[in-house]
């Protein structure tokens, strides 16, 4: 009595029981309204973005006077898990990674304030460095593109500037509003060179006249004895004709205007770039949603702003969204939400099978909503969301939480069959499980704790979705020793056997006899048994180390993109031709709904696509499968090479799922001949759909040789001629102008068709000191050489970054293994490699769930010690754990169905543990208590084994078939959902198998025999 009082009271005073259920049901309900719903729970990935301008500066200028200094004083600061930066043709971009969760404001702070330290060491003409963040993926959740027939795209980006971004922007939690393929405004001076000659003007002296003429002044106010006027000079220029007649020399009456030698309008910043949405031109808006944001709340606020939006576009120019992340989002959440149906209906389908009659189900009918209602009140005190993960967890509780109240269900029955009332049978059923199901709760609970110390973005992601299946556990015995035990008294009938369950007793009579046969066979064959639960328990190490590895599956999520880049020096004419070819290949795919278009954005010779498929439920083909055709058919193209790739599926830093690192303190002539020799073999593997280097010296360059003496004899100084070519052909801005209420650039520059070779240098002239007109050939001659298009560093060092993506069948991490034996046998001394992006994700993930694994193992251990008061008996439970993962490792291994080594398999190996213990605890225990009620040894284990045999197979079948919706997912999601079912599906089952045999064998080489104990106790007393 005393062992099961506080469940007796449960059942004799009804009310304790109901009061308490209602209390879980109204909490959790009451709870739900208080759950946000994200995709993921909640991480923040940040970049420190630190860019700066050099106008006209080569790629070695521009690493040496302005990356290298902000580098090396950027390092210093907390928080950076590593530093990758890029010098090209007049910009330096150095990108400073954050830790995981590292706070973002503190870090830029820090990074502004060691950036301001080294300003004085950064060239005088060089632009101060602009300094931004980027919180949460380097993605946009939604893209809504802008187009016209009648408007240019300086017109369409100047109204999106103005009036639609800003409301976008207003709305709570958009992080930013970002304007792509955008073409500023800008006052254009296009340069003559043949007329300025003729004139006697430098551009040089076009630039100066810009710079004093048009001038930005703030005088100040006159104080009077009563009133006070401001005074505002003039002094800026504000319309076209206005810099037409700006005056740039005078002499002899004859006045020379900026008209008479430059062709003036109002145009764009830059010519660079195109933006297209099925093939018609546009001008996209990109919204960014803040990390700590529900993402989904945000992008509906967003839509319902749109509607209003585009009725007051000016006319002729049409909005529409183009592409909307929490399609998949949504998508993914519904399918694991109907998984959750299916599996309940399935489940309590088994029982009834199982149970034969109808008030039997209705028990554990009522504890799986119970539970899992109750869960939501866990899940709110920790702070956590409804997501993907935790809806996961909340399907594989239902297999969990339903085991509980069936074994309690099962030994009622049993007391009943023998004759008790269903009161009694009540009162001593729950009494000889409350520890059992005490000590699987305990173990179900310890086996999530190890998560509770993973670092980085596994700890982050699976937190929540080891603490919500762990909570719905809790609940689950609450229950299970509370309200069940009264609902068995009160429903349960004594000697009412329906035909089926006559039907389902005698098959479970037959099945158990016939167990109780081979386990006593096998009793007198136990070093066979053994020897070979030893084989099975060693195969693991074979198994895990020959699995496929990679990060986490590749999910379906409606969306591939597509990555140009052409000849070093192709110009945009000729990207734009590459790009025809490429849109046209894609509109020969079925499955087409949209592409998206962005041609020059990160170089002239770049371009980059979306491409979006019809819904998932139009299509039999996965995103996948249309990468891999995509790639087939856009390999004959030649010209430039063409990646297709797809988002990553968890939230983080996106790119190139394979980013390799080798870095050096060599130059990069030396770092170039390294990295080519290295690409060679790596190609040769046939391992990889693509595989480029962002190190390419193969970039013609054209260099001005200076005569300094003829130049000195002239009177000409470098910073003269340097001044100079500057003013022709940088591009870069003089000052600004005001033009309906903003402000935008002045940009003089020579004509294109003065620009297009590099022998129009010769017609530029430079003005001597005596104002006499030379030309450039007088005192420099053209010298070309090959250079590289950018110059890259890796926490600090010289670094060619390779990029690309696997073959289809390949993972992550078997691709980076051949990368780094590869490198092992190709690269120097002198020469290291690291990783970034999605590869240094996996890096730094892959090992962590391994030490996760044996850690929760010795947690259980030391559980299970205390609760059964033994060293010997835990290791006789946890035998079960290796043969359960060695059935679910056989699955990974063969790669069924795609399945790999991920951090979804591995966290549902970990969850193996307490699920597999439940059934050697079952046992255990009950043959110790049959020991102490003077059973021998051999008999307990016998008669324990057999008795729960039915509960076990049970349990069992509730457990695998309820992930059988996660085994048969298809849709948004359903490559994660897959691969953790069947980890569990095979696991369970055939760990099952092994545990039924395997355990009992144990039990009789390690168990405590209480006879021997009790001889013992009285001879030394």
């Amino acid at each position: 009595m005393a062992n099961g009082f506080f469940t007796d009271i449960f059942i004799q005073k009804p009310t304790f029981a109901v009061v308490l259920s209602l209390l879980i049901l109204i909490l959790g309900l009451r709870s739900l309204d208080y759950l946000p719903i994200r995709q993921y729970p909640f991480t923040q990935n940040a970049v420190v973005l630190i860019s700066t301008t050099y106008a006209g500066a080569d790629p070695e200028l521009i690493s040496g006077f302005i990356t290298t200094p902000l580098e090396k004083a950027i390092a210093q600061a907390n928080g950076i898990d590593y530093l990758v930066s890029n010098s090209t043709q007049g910009q330096s971009s150095i990108r400073a990674i954050l830790r995981l969760n590292y706070d973002p404001n503190r870090a830029l702070t820090e990074v502004i304030t060691k950036v301001n330290s080294v300003l004085n060491l950064l060239p005088k003409d060089a632009q101060s460095p602009s300094l931004s963040i980027s919180i949460g993926d380097d993605y946009d959740s939604l893209y809504i593109g802008f187009s016209s027939e009648v408007l240019e795209n300086n017109q369409i980006t100047d109204y999106l500037t103005r009036v639609v971004a800003p409301q976008l922007q207003s709305v709570t939690n958009v992080q930013l509003a970002e304007i792509l393929g955008s073409k500023e405004f800008a006052l254009r001076a296009w340069l003559d060179p043949n007329k300025m000659a003729s004139f006697g003007i430098t551009a040089a002296d076009v630039s100066k006249a810009l710079s004093q003429n048009n001038f930005i002044s703030a005088v100040g106010r006159t104080d009077g004895q009563m009133v006070t006027v401001d005074l505002v000079a003039e002094t800026g220029l504000h319309t076209v004709e206005e810099f037409q007649n700006l005056i740039l020399k005078s002499k002899d009456d004859v006045i020379i205007r900026l008209k008479d030698v430059a062709k003036v309008a109002l145009g764009a910043e830059n010519y660079d770039t195109e933006v297209a949405y099925d093939e018609k031109k546009a001008v996209f808006i990109g919204i960014k949603v803040a990390s700590s944001a529900n993402v989904l709340t945000v992008i509906q606020d967003v839509k319902q702003r749109l509607p209003r939006i585009f009725k007051e576009l000016p006319e002729g120019l049409q909005g529409e969204i183009v592409y909307d992340q929490t399609r998949f989002i949504k998508s993914s959440i519904s399918e694991v939400e109907h998984s959750l149906i299916e599996a309940m209906v399935i489940v309590i389908g088994v029982i009834f099978l199982f149970l034969g009659t109808f008030r039997s189900v209705l028990i554990p009918l009522v504890a799986i909503p119970l539970s899992l209602i109750g869960t939501f009140f866990i899940m709110m005190i920790f702070g956590f969301t409804i997501n993907l993960l935790t809806l996961l967890a909340l399907v594989l509780a239902i297999g969990l939480v339903v085991d509980d109240a069936i074994i309690i269900v099962e030994n009622v029955y049993r007391h009943m069959e023998k004759g008790l009332s269903a009161l009694e049978a009540s009162l001593m059923g729950a009494r000889e499980l409350a520890q059992p199901i005490i000590a699987i709760t305990i173990v179900l609970i310890a086996v999530y704790v190890p998560i509770a110390f993973l670092e980085g973005l596994t700890g982050a992601l699976f937190m929540e979705f080891a603490f919500t299946l762990a909570g719905a556990v809790f609940v689950s015995a609450i229950i299970a020793l509370t309200l069940s035990p009264l609902m068995c008294s009160k429903l349960l009938k004594s000697h009412q056997q329906s035909a089926l369950l006559s039907f389902i007793d005698r098959q479970f009579l037959k099945i158990q006899l016939k167990y109780a046969f081979f386990l006593k066979n096998s009793f007198h064959y136990l070093p066979v048994t053994l020897v070979f639960a030893g084989i099975v328990v060693v195969s693991n190490y074979s198994l895990y180390m020959t699995s496929q590895r990679e990060l986490a599956p590749q999910e379906d999520q409606g969306f591939i993109r597509l990555y140009l880049k052409g000849e070093p020096n192709a110009n945009l004419s000729q990207t734009k031709r590459y790009a025809h070819q490429i849109q046209a290949i894609m509109a020969t795919i079925p499955e087409k709904d949209h592409t998206l278009q962005l041609v020059g954005i990160e170089g002239l010779n770049t371009a980059y696509w979306g491409f979006i498929p019809v819904d998932w439920k139009e299509r039999k083909k996965t995103s996948t499968e249309i990468q891999n055709n995509l790639q087939k058919l856009l390999s004959k193209i030649t010209g430039g090479d063409v990646s297709v790739y797809q988002p990553p599926s968890l939230p983080g830093f996106g790119g190139y799922p394979l980013q390799f690192i080798i870095q050096t303190t060599d130059s990069f002539e030396d770092l170039d001949e390294v990295s080519q020799k290295f690409l060679e073999k790596a190609k040769e593997t046939g391992m990889f759909a693509f595989l480029e280097t962002d190190l390419r010296i193969d970039k013609e360059k054209i260099s001005l040789e200076i005569d300094r003496e003829k130049a000195a004899v002239l009177g000409l100084t470098m910073e003269d001629i340097g001044n100079g070519l500057s003013a022709a052909y940088s591009n870069g801005y003089i000052n600004y102008f005001a033009f309906n209420g903003r402000s935008y650039q002045v940009i003089p520059q020579i004509m294109r068709e003065s620009r297009l070779n590099p022998e129009d240098l010769e017609t530029i002239y430079l003005k001597t000191p005596t104002q006499g007109m030379i030309p450039l050939s007088t005192v420099a001659s053209l010298k070309s050489s090959v250079v590289p298009r950018s110059l890259s560093h890796f926490q600090q060092l010289n670094a060619a970054i390779i990029s690309g993506a696997p073959m289809p069948g390949v993972t992550i991490g078997g691709a980076l293994e051949t990368l780094k034996q590869i490198a092992q046998e190709t690269l120097p001394g002198g020469y290291s490699i690291d990783y970034a992006g999605p590869s240094r994700q996996y890096e730094q993930e892959s090992a962590s769930l391994v030490v996760t694994f044996f850690f929760a193992l010795l947690i259980i251990y030391l559980s299970l010690t205390f609760l059964f008061e033994s060293f010997r008996d835990p290791l006789v439970v946890l035998i079960s754990v290796p043969l359960s993962v060695c059935g679910a490792m056989i699955f990974i291994n063969l790669g069924v169905g795609g399945a790999s080594l991920n951090i979804y398999t591995e966290v549902g190996l970990v969850t193996l543990i307490g699920l597999i213990s439940k059934h050697g605890i079952l046992i255990v225990q009950f043959a110790n208590d049959l020991q102490r009620e003077g059973y021998e040894k051999t008999k307990a284990i016998l008669s324990a084994s057999e008795i729960r045999l039915r509960p076990i197979l049970m349990t069992t079948c509730a457990m695998v078939l309820g992930v059988v919706p996660l085994l048969l997912a298809q849709g948004a999601g359903a490559e994660s959902r897959f691969q953790i079912g069947l980890v569990i599906a095979s696991g369970i089952s055939i760990g099952t198998i092994f545990t039924l045999f395997v355990v009992p064998a144990m039990y009789m080489v390690l168990g405590v025999d209480f006879s021997k104990t009790k001889r013992k106790s009285f001879s030394e007393k």
